[in-house]
């Protein structure tokens, strides 16, 4: 699944929420959550954690791929 780094980004930025904050609240390594937003994919399972994480829904992280 492809997702947005920007608007991971921006999320982060919006909340004042730093990359090892969203590691803690999502239940994701802070090393796989720098893997994931630079290789900028990975599984469903791994996406719903980190929009979790970020209190958004899925939508709003991941690459429109229609």
């Amino acid at each position: 699944m492809k997702i947005n780094r920007r608007k991971i980004e921006l999320i982060l930025s919006e909340r004042n929420m730093t990359k090892t904050a969203l590691a803690e609240k999502s239940g994701i390594s802070r090393q796989n959550i720098s893997t994931i937003l630079g290789r900028g994919t990975c599984e469903p399972k791994t996406a719903a954690k980190l929009a979790n994480g970020l209190g958004v829904q899925i939508f709003q992280i991941i690459e429109n791929e229609f």
